[in-house]
C-alpha cells in the first residue's frame, strides 16, 4: 500500500522523449499530491532510472542525486554536434576507417579517474541565473569552467563503427554528452551521444523500475479498491 504523503521512492524507467519533469507533472497529477521531485535530471533523448520522491521523502533527494551512476549507450564516431547529441544535427563529417579496436579502447584511459570535465553548451547549468542552453539556442557561448568529476569504469562494450557502444560508471555532475565530444575529439575524428540508458543509481536499478503506464494502472487499481471499501 503506498503512502505518497508520508512519503515513496518511485522507480521509473522513462521512455525517450519525455522530460524528468513531465514524469513528475504525471505522477503528482495521479497521486493528487504536490510535494513529488525526482533525483536528477534526465535528458529527452536518454532513457532509464529515474528516482521520483513524494512527501516527506523530498527531503532524500539530494541523498540520492550525490549517488553514483551507471549508464550504458552508443557513441557515433566520425562527425560532432553543437548539444553533443542527437539534439541538434550532426556536421564536420570524418572518416574512421582506420580507427581500430586497440586506439578505440586505449583512448578511454584518459578519461577514467578523476578528470576535469566541460559541460555542454545545451545544458540547463546555470550562468548568471539563466541556463545555458537558452544561449546556446540563440547560438551564444557562454564561459564555464571545467568541473572535477569521476569516471570510476568506462569500458568499450561492442565496436560497429562509427558506432561504439560503451558502459560508464561516474559520479554524480558527468555529462556523458560531454564524455562522448571529449572522446571523439581524443580519437581525432570527432564524436557525439547517439543513445543514452541510465541503468543503476547507487544501489536502485533500472530493472526495478516501472514504467508511467504501469504506474498508472496500480494507482487506479488502488483508488478503485479504496472507493470499493
Amino acid at each position: 500500500m503506498f503512502n505518497f504523503i508520508e512519503g515513496e521512492v518511485l522507480l521509473f524507467d522513462k521512455t525517450i522523449g519525455w522530460t524528468s519533469f513531465d514524469i513528475v507533472r504525471k505522477v503528482r497529477n495521479l497521486i493528487r499530491v504536490k510535494k513529488v521531485g525526482h533525483a536528477g535530471t534526465l535528458d529527452p533523448l536518454a532513457t532509464g532510472l529515474l528516482i521520483v520522491c513524494t512527501g516527506k521523502f523530498t527531503k532524500k533527494i539530494n541523498e540520492y542525486m550525490g549517488m553514483e551512476k551507471e549508464y550504458t549507450g552508443t557513441f557515433t564516431l566520425g562527425s560532432t554536434t553543437p548539444s553533443y547529441d542527437l539534439e541538434t544535427e550532426p556536421t564536420d563529417f570524418k572518416d574512421t576507417a582506420h580507427l581500430t579496436e586497440e586506439m578505440i579502447v586505449a583512448a578511454t584511459q584518459q578519461f577514467t579517474g578523476d578528470i576535469m570535465q566541460m559541460p555542454p553548451q545545451h545544458s540547463a547549468i546555470k550562468k548568471d541565473g539563466k541556463p545555458l542552453y537558452l544561449s546556446a539556442r540563440q547560438g551564444i557561448e557562454v564561459k564555464v569552467d571545467a568541473r572535477p568529476v569521476t569516471i570510476k569504469e568506462f569500458t568499450i562494450t561492442k565496436i560497429e563503427l562509427p558506432v561504439v557502444h560503451f558502459k560508464v560508471v561516474c559520479s554524480t555532475g558527468t555529462y556523458i554528452r560531454s564524455l562522448a565530444n571529449d572522446f571523439g575529439a581524443a580519437l581525432g575524428v570527432g564524436g557525439y551521444m547517439s543513445s543514452l540508458c541510465r541503468t543503476r543509481i547507487g544501489t536502485f536499478r533500472n530493472e526495478d523500475a516501472l514504467s508511467i503506464d504501469q504506474f498508472e494502472q496500480q494507482v487506479r487499481a488502488l483508488r478503485a479498491q479504496e472507493e470499493s471499501i
